[in-house]
């Protein structure tokens, strides 16, 4: 029988629980986690700042190629 995979969590007390299948792998940094700690915020991600960044940026684009200049209007 296969050993279960457990939880990759790096601190001073290793989380001992099962990694949830699905939706257990941190998208981000790719490491395996079980339902308490999948969450980057949970598990301290090195790669947080970098999804951040990236998400601001891609925010920032869309909103400035959304941008609508008001036509001056002449005064005579």
């Amino acid at each position: 029988m296969a050993v279960k995979k457990r939880c990759q969590l790096q601190a001073e007390t290793p989380c001992n629980s099962a990694v949830l299948r699905i939706v257990g792998q941190c998208p981000h940094c790719r490491s395996e986690f079980c339902g308490a700690h999948r969450l980057p915020e949970h598990h301290n991600c090195n790669k947080l700042e970098d999804c951040r960044q990236q998400a601001f940026e891609r925010n920032k684009a869309k909103l400035e190629s959304e941008r609508t200049v008001a036509s001056k209007m002449a005064t005579a």
